[in-house]
C-alpha cells in the first residue's frame, strides 16, 4: 500500500508539473528547438521553476514507491497522471472540468484497475542480476535513436508525440536504474548507493527524459504529449521489470480482462483528448 500511496503521488505532482511546464514552452520560440539554449529560456520563469520543483517532489515520491514496491505495479498506476493533468489544467486555466473529462478520468482508472488486478505483478529482484543492463541499454539507445530521427523529420503535434515517447522510455529507464540503485542503498547502505553505476546512470536518463519531455511540449500540444508519455512509461516500464528484475505478469486466459484494461484506458484517452478542455489545454493564457 506504501508503493502504491506513493505512486499515486508520484502521478500527481507530475501531472501538474506538465501542465506548468507546456504553459512554459508556450513562451519559447520554435528556433530553440533541441538546442540546450531551450533551458536559458525556460529558466528565467517562474511557472517553469515551479514545475521543476514538482518534478523532484515526484522523482522522491517515486524513489520511496520503487523501494518498496515492483517496478511493473508503481510504474503502470502513473497512467492516472493523464487525467489528473486535465483536471489540473481545468483548475490552473480557470476553466470548468466538464463532464467528457470525468467519462474519461472513469474509464481510465477502471481500466488501470482491472489490467492490475488480472496482471497482479509478482516475485522478481530487488536488483538487476549479471550483465542484464547491457542489451537493455543497447536496446534502449536504438529505440530512443529511431523516435529521436524520425521525430526530427515531422513538425506539431507528430513531432510532440514521438519525443514524448522517447522521454516515456528515458522516464521508464530512470525509474529501472533508481530501483536497482535503491537495492545498494538496502544492501549496502549509503556508501553502496554513492558508489553505484546506477545512481549517477539515473540523473543522465532522467535529465535526457527532461529534455525530451521540454521539446515535446514545445513542439506540440499537452494533448499530443501526455498519452504517449504516460502509457508508454507504463508499458516500458513493464518490459523492463519483467526482464530485468524477473518479475512476473498472469497469462493464460487472465490476458483477456488484461487487455480489457488496457483498451479501457486507451478509451479514456481519446475521450479526454476530444474534451473541451483538452483544447483549452492547447493554447494557455501567457504567464512568465
Amino acid at each position: 500500500m506504501i508503493s502504491v500511496l506513493f505512486a499515486v503521488l508520484t502521478a500527481f505532482s507530475n501531472g501538474t508539473a506538465s501542465v506548468l511546464q507546456r504553459r512554459a514552452a508556450l513562451n519559447v520560440p520554435d528556433s530553440e528547438a533541441m538546442r540546450l539554449s531551450l533551458f536559458g529560456h525556460l529558466v528565467r520563469q517562474k511557472v517553469w521553476l515551479a514545475g521543476i520543483g514538482l518534478v523532484i517532489v515526484a522523482a522522491l515520491c517515486q524513489a520511496v514507491a520503487l523501494a518498496t514496491g515492483p517496478i511493473a505495479v508503481v510504474q503502470p498506476i502513473f497512467v492516472i497522471e493523464l487525467p489528473a493533468t486535465l483536471v489540473v489544467a481545468g483548475f490552473v486555466m480557470r476553466v470548468g472540468v466538464p463532464r467528457q473529462v470525468w467519462y474519461g478520468v472513469a474509464a481510465v482508472t477502471l481500466g488501470l484497475a482491472l489490467g492490475m488486478a488480472a496482471a497482479a505483478p509478482v516475485g522478481g529482484s530487488e536488483d538487476v542480476q549479471g550483465a542484464a543492463w547491457i542489451p537493455a541499454l543497447v536496446a534502449t539507445g536504438i529505440f530512443e535513436a529511431a523516435l529521436i530521427a524520425t521525430a526530427l523529420g515531422t513538425s506539431g503535434d507528430l513531432r510532440a508525440a514521438l519525443l514524448g515517447l522517447a522521454a516515456a522510455c528515458g522516464y521508464a529507464l530512470t525509474a529501472a536504474l533508481m530501483k536497482d540503485a535503491m537495492s545498494r542503498l538496502d544492501a549496502d547502505g549509503a556508501a553502496g548507493l554513492l558508489t553505484a553505476w546506477q545512481l549517477y546512470a539515473t540523473a543522465v536518463a532522467g535529465v535526457g527524459a527532461l529534455f525530451l519531455l521540454q521539446n515535446a511540449l514545445q513542439a506540440g500540444s499537452l494533448v499530443a504529449v501526455q498519452p504517449m508519455l504516460t502509457l508508454g512509461d507504463a508499458l516500458i516500464s513493464i518490459t523492463y521489470g519483467v526482464t530485468l528484475f524477473g518479475e512476473e505478469l498472469r497469462s493464460g486466459w487472465w490476458l483477456l480482462p488484461q487487455l480489457a484494461g488496457v483498451a479501457l484506458i486507451a478509451v479514456g484517452c481519446v475521450v479526454l483528448a476530444r474534451s473541451p478542455l483538452a483544447a483549452v489545454n492547447a493554447a494557455p493564457p501567457r504567464v512568465e
